[in-house]
C-alpha cells in the first residue's frame, strides 16, 4: 500500500486551517508551512520511514509554492490528492474584515489593498488548478457541512474511487464555484406558480411528479442522461477522483431539487454519489 498525501491549498480565507484540523482529527499527520525547497527530503522520509504517521499525511501550502509541491510529491510510492478550497471574493473580503486578519500578500507587500491581494492570488492559482483536484467552495458552508465534505472525500478507510456530488441551487443566491458541470433548468415548467405546490420542494412527491411528468422534462432527461453517461466515464478514465454537477433554477427549491434527486437516484448504484440541496432551506425561510 502506497503512502497517501493530501495537499491542501486554495484561496487565503477559504478554510485551509479548518481543513487541516479536520484531517488531523481523521488521523492524518498534518504539516503546515513546510519549506518547498525541502520537498525532496520530505518525499524520501515518507517513502523510507517506518513511522506509521507518514502513511497518511496532510500538507498545507500557499499559491506561491503549490505548483512546486505538486511536481515534487509525484512518486510511484505516494498517492497524491489535491484539495483546493475556494470562496467567492465577497465572502473572502467579509471574512478578512470580520476577523481582522491580514492577507499574506499584504504582509509580504506584494499588493496594497485586500481586493488586489485576492485578485492576485486567484490569478496565481488559475495557472495551475485542473479538474483532477477535489474542489470545495466554502462560501455557503457551515463548519459542520465543510467537515462532512472532507470526511466524504478523504476517509482513510476509503479506496480511491470516482465519486459525484449533485448539488441543487438557486441562481438568485449565486452559482456554486466548485461545480465542474452546471445545468440551468429554469426553462422547465415551474411548480412555484401553482399555489398548491409553492411551499413544497422537489423532495416532496407532489412537486417531484409535477416536474418529472412534463413533456419538456422527459425530453430534457433523455438528452441529459445521454451526455452525462458519456462524460462521467471519460472523466473516470482520465483519472479524476471527484466530479461536481450543479443543477440550478430560480430559487433552488422545485425544479433543481427534483432533477438533482433524479440524477442521484439514477447514478447512486453505479458511482459513489452525494447530493446536496444548497438553497432549499434558504428559500423556505423566506416564504411568506
Amino acid at each position: 500500500m502506497s503512502n497517501k498525501v493530501v495537499l491542501v491549498t486554495g484561496m487565503s480565507g477559504a478554510g485551509k486551517s479548518t481543513a487541516m484540523r479536520v484531517l488531523e482529527d481523521m488521523g492524518y499527520y498534518t504539516i503546515d508551512n513546510y519549506p518547498v525547497s525541502l520537498v525532496d527530503n520530505l518525499v524520501e522520509l515518507i517513502e523510507s520511514t517506518n513511522d506509521i504517521r507518514y502513511k497518511f499525511v496532510a500538507l498545507a501550502t500557499s499559491a506561491n509554492d503549490f505548483a512546486q509541491f505538486v511536481k515534487g510529491l509525484k512518486s510511484d510510492n505516494i498517492t497524491l490528492d489535491v484539495l483546493y478550497l475556494d470562496a467567492n471574493d465577497n465572502v473572502l473580503l467579509h471574512r478578512y474584515k470580520s476577523t481582522r486578519r491580514i492577507h499574506p500578500f499584504l504582509l509580504s507587500n506584494v499588493c496594497n489593498t485586500l481586493e488586489d491581494a485576492i485578485t492576485y492570488e486567484r490569478n496565481l492559482f488559475a495557472k495551475n488548478i485542473n479538474n483532477a483536484f477535489v474542489t470545495i467552495d466554502t462560501s455557503f458552508l457551515s463548519e459542520k457541512e465543510f467537515r462532512n465534505k472532507i470526511e466524504q472525500f478523504f476517509s482513510r478507510s476509503k479506496l480511491p474511487t470516482f465519486s459525484i456530488s449533485f448539488i441543487s441551487f438557486g441562481y438568485k443566491y449565486g452559482v456554486p464555484m466548485d461545480a465542474d458541470l452546471m445545468f440551468d433548468v429554469r426553462f422547465l415548467p415551474n411548480p412555484y406558480w401553482d399555489l398548491n405546490l409553492r411551499t413544497f420542494s422537489g423532495n416532496d412527491e407532489n412537486v417531484y411528479n409535477y416536474v418529472m411528468d412534463k413533456p419538456e422534462t422527459k425530453e430534457f432527461i433523455k438528452h441529459l442522461i445521454s451526455f452525462t453517461d458519456y462524460a462521467f466515464e471519460q472523466y473516470k478514465n482520465e483519472g479524476k477522483n471527484h466530479f461536481t454537477v450543479a443543477i440550478g433554477c430560480t430559487g433552488g427549491q422545485h425544479r433543481s431539487v427534483t432533477i438533482t434527486n433524479f440524477l442521484y437516484d439514477y447514478y447512486k448504484d453505479k458511482y459513489n454519489c452525494y447530493k446536496e440541496h444548497r438553497d432549499e432551506r434558504e428559500w423556505i425561510t423566506n416564504v411568506k
